[in-house]
């Protein structure tokens, strides 16, 4: 049975209005197309169902673990979004290679860098993968910060709306090339980008990367 890509969405974001109560100021602040790679924190399920629901655009995908397949209902709407998965226990070349190719094809790549959720909405250390896609394709990257939606299963349990907060910042991209792939460069490269995401959130959602003085960028300019 073939589904309305359109159809779909216009079904989620009925129902997440139902449960939630979503901050869609910002949404308006992500461009229709690329290339771009959208970085952001990941708390929950929610990011990836909410966000793409309502930006309804098929210019938008994004990367995932290939375990989220398993679910019946995620196998549906990840494959209706086009997004990529990705196997976190090896240097997944296929994963990198279709992000690349949507990158070149001029779409909007979410990548989440922590690589997991963080459940409590703290941010943990990034992985520093995203810096090679970000090197490879010189897409700017646009920041995200995602927060208020930790405790959904408590509040569904007790019938009570939760908020959905999503701030979207200036893009950015890396200052310079191949040197941000040196081994001793790429994490201090994925902090920095991971500091521009802490800068969005309030301050008790900085989890890893608290801060208490302006972030000095040695890697990172604005696009």
């Amino acid at each position: 049975m073939k589904f309305s890509l359109r159809a779909v969405n216009w079904f989620l974001r009925r129902v997440f209005q139902i449960f939630c109560q979503i901050d869609v100021e910002d949404f308006n602040k992500i461009p229709s197309a690329g290339p771009c790679i959208l970085v952001g924190n990941h708390i929950n399920f929610l990011e990836v169902p909410i966000v793409l629901s309502h930006l309804d655009n098929h210019m938008v995908t994004g990367m995932a673990k290939k375990e989220t397949w398993d679910n019946p209902i995620f196998y549906f709407l990840f494959n209706q979004w086009g997004i990529i998965p990705i196997d976190r226990n090896r240097i997944d070349r296929e994963a990198l290679r279709r992000s690349a190719q949507a990158l070149s094809q001029g779409k909007i790549l979410a990548i989440s860098p922590e690589g997991t959720r963080s459940k409590d909405g703290r941010l943990l250390p990034g992985k520093p993968g995203v810096t090679a896609l970000a090197v490879r394709s010189q897409a700017p990257m646009l920041p995200v910060g995602f927060f208020g939606y930790e405790d959904f299963w408590r509040n569904l349990k007790h019938m009570r709306r939760t908020e959905f907060h999503m701030v979207v910042g200036k893009p950015f991209r890396l200052k310079s090339g191949d040197d941000c792939l040196a081994r001793d460069v790429r994490q201090a490269v994925t902090d920095e980008i991971m500091y521009k995401i802490a800068e969005l959130l309030p301050e008790k959602y900085r989890g890893h990367y608290q801060f208490d003085k302006e972030i000095d960028y040695r890697y990172l300019v604005s696009a």
